[in-house]
């Protein structure tokens, strides 16, 4: 394995708004916008089709950043993949069961072992049930108890190993209260985008409104690699010198996450 001149590691995650086909033009603000953001691991939502992430993989590394990946292919072709760099120890994805909830419609969760550095973790990437009415709600409760089960008997059998938790939540931190206790196992995770984020968004809606959706978690204890107080909102809408109505029509409706671990 390569070994890391650094001291610490850069993970993010990012929703690409592929629902529709990502145009050209899209492509190559991902590419760049990817390339600014330069982190070591990046979970990336809304892959479709399934070969877009090598077209991704295939951009970056003309910019000179080499990557890998990890992704499965989801019913609906509306698929998580983990891109991340070179060096970088990654075990094979495995569809976490019952995350679809009551419908194969709905994407599945996905987990993936990865070490980088001396730290090791468990990755569970989501895309949960999107929309606002209670019925969707109890949609992503139904999703939110398979994962936060997973978690739980994950954490019984590697009792001091550190689980990361991101994705596209489609939830809000202090409306869709149900979803993030069922979601958060046994008491386990800590929703550091629920505290740290508050007075920010990520999700850019057509009339410039906004709001919180997307997450990332830890777990609560043994995940001592974790830098306090560094997960923030990527302003890569202000890096690419575009308002946020613009970088909703040319890269992505999300703005990604990213946090910074220790990893000596």
């Amino acid at each position: 394995m390569v070994q890391f001149s650094q001291t610490t590691a850069k993970v993010a995650v990012w929703n690409l708004a592929g629902f529709h086909r990502i145009s050209d033009e899209k492509y190559e603000n991902q590419v760049k916008g990817l390339s600014i953001l330069d982190a070591e691991i990046v979970t990336l939502v809304e892959v479709k089709p399934l070969n877009y992430i090598d077209r991704l993989i295939d951009g970056l590394n003309a910019k000179g950043c080499a990557y890998e990946k990890r992704i499965l292919q989801q019913n609906k072709d509306l698929n998580i993949g983990v891109i991340f760099k070179k060096g970088i120890a990654a075990g094979e994805p495995k569809f976490i069961d019952g995350s679809e909830g009551n419908s194969d419609s709905h994407r599945k969760a996905f987990s993936v072992e990865m070490k980088v550095g001396k730290f090791d973790f468990l990755l569970v990437a989501v895309h949960l049930k999107s929309s606002r009415n209670k019925k969707n709600q109890e949609k992503r409760d139904l999703q939110c108890k398979a994962i936060g089960s997973f978690i739980t008997k994950y954490r019984e059998d590697h009792k001091q190993k550190s689980i990361l938790l991101m994705g596209d939540f489609n939830m809000i931190p202090g409306q869709d209260v149900s979803n993030f206790h069922h979601l958060g196992g046994d008491d386990i995770i800590d929703f550091l985008s629920s505290w740290d984020l508050q007075d920010r968004y990520s999700h850019i809606l057509p009339k410039g409104r906004a709001n919180l959706l997307d997450g990332f978690a830890i777990t609560r204890t043994y995940t001592n690699e974790y830098i306090r107080g560094s997960l923030r909102l990527f302003p890569m809408h202000w890096t690419m010198d575009m308002g946020r109505e613009q970088f909703r029509t040319k890269v992505s409706d999300h703005l990604p996450f990213v946090a910074s671990f220790r990893i000596d």
